[in-house]
């Protein structure tokens, strides 16, 4: 190793470091994106609008579990997109007292306004790895994911 390799040499960070320095890396581009459509949205107003994009509708805790945010924050998300028209709040078929979450067609037509950004972002994350290297990378990742929930 030369001298001016010495220079940027850093000890390398734990996995759980470099983890949170990823994500927070990935919600500041996806904000910077939000921004640049003139859209007033956080990244955790976003994972809400994905998660049922892609899940379909669910009830409030359903959501708030699979989005990471506790009952309350998950009510002041909700309200703040139903009042931008993007979400509705329906009465489940089965369960009268319970309700169910889903977009709207305004939502709807949002996320495939946003999923490009979504794709920009992950991308430009993975630029410097080839396919193989990318699949690899999601591979190592859902095994550790799956590590850490295996509860035996």
């Amino acid at each position: 190793m030369n001298t001016e390799s010495l220079a940027f040499a850093t000890p390398r960070e734990s996995l759980g470091i470099l983890l949170g320095l990823v994500r927070a890396e990935i919600v500041r581009a996806m904000e910077a994106e939000l921004a640049a459509k003139h859209l007033d949205l956080r990244f955790t107003q976003f994972l809400i609008l994905k998660r049922l994009a892609r899940l379909g509708p669910m009830s409030a805790s359903e959501l708030a579990r699979s989005v990471e945010l506790d009952g309350g924050a998950m009510t002041r998300q909700l309200d703040q997109l139903e009042r931008k028209g993007y979400l509705r709040r329906c009465p489940h078929e089965q369960d009268r007292r319970a309700l169910r979450i889903e977009l709207t067609d305004a939502g709807n037509a949002l996320w495939q306004e946003l999923t490009d950004c979504n794709d920009r972002v992950l991308k430009a994350a993975q630029r410097s790895l080839d396919e193989t290297e990318q699949a690899q990378l999601h591979d190592y990742l859902e095994r550790v994911l799956h590590a850490l929930r295996d509860k035996n």
